[in-house]
């Protein structure tokens, strides 16, 4: 087990690899509030697992207060974890998030209810991102589903089932892009970018063709 001074500094070195605003582990520290708020949830959490779970939920009230992000004491989370801007980013209880995973704000791991086949409600909630995962600015992963490694999720994307590794998906509801330049793994701001091709939009786009041309025939 690593020590929790390790994990945070592994947290403030992601801010200084993935925020290019931020020159050095020091200014990390003193000025990014996702920085903050996930030194907060090492403390809450540590408290929750000793059973000091109101005074967990205060805490994690006040640092949403001061940084506009909450996290649920109870959530689990790895290292490298780095929040973008931060603010409206909302984890419930029962995420899990693996190593090195990226949030922008306005990002939701909400919860929803499921039952099982005996029509019993399920423990489990939210979803599950495993490692090196990018999620875009407002995108909303709900229930409890999994994002598995090397995922990238688009922009205000809703995502509602599982992803398979190394996709990039984008839209509502999510789905798979057809094509993107960047490597399984590699970091790239906001989780897409310009030359990833969305078959939907593809397809809208050859329909609107069709319909032109159509219409120059008749």
């Amino acid at each position: 087990m690593e020590s929790k001074f390790k994990i945070i500094l592994s947290d403030a070195e992601a801010v200084v690899a993935r925020d290019p605003a931020t020159s050095s582990k020091t200014e990390a520290f003193l000025l990014s509030s996702g920085l903050h708020a996930i030194m907060f949830y090492r403390l809450n959490h540590w408290l929750w697992n000793k059973n000091w779970k109101i005074t967990a939920r205060v805490f994690s009230l006040i640092a949403r207060f001061f940084t506009g992000i909450e996290i649920h004491p109870a959530a689990r989370i790895g290292k490298g974890f780095f929040i973008d801007h931060g603010m409206g980013v909302v984890i419930g209880e029962t995420s899990e998030i693996g190593d090195n995973v990226t949030l922008y704000h306005g990002v939701t791991l909400g919860g929803t209810t499921v039952f099982d086949k005996k029509g019993k409600q399920l423990s489990k909630r939210h979803p599950t991102l495993k490692n090196n995962i990018i999620v875009g600015a407002g995108a909303k992963i709900l229930g409890p589903i999994i994002i598995n490694d090397n995922v990238k999720i688009g922009a205000n994307a809703v995502v509602l089932k599982d992803v398979a590794k190394n996709q990039t998906v984008v839209g509502v509801p999510a789905h798979k892009v057809d094509k993107t330049v960047a490597k399984p793994g590699e970091f790239s701001a906001y989780g897409t970018c310009s030359s990833d091709i969305d078959p939907i939009l593809s397809q809208l786009e050859r329909l609107e063709k069709q319909i032109n041309e159509l219409k120059k025939k008749n």
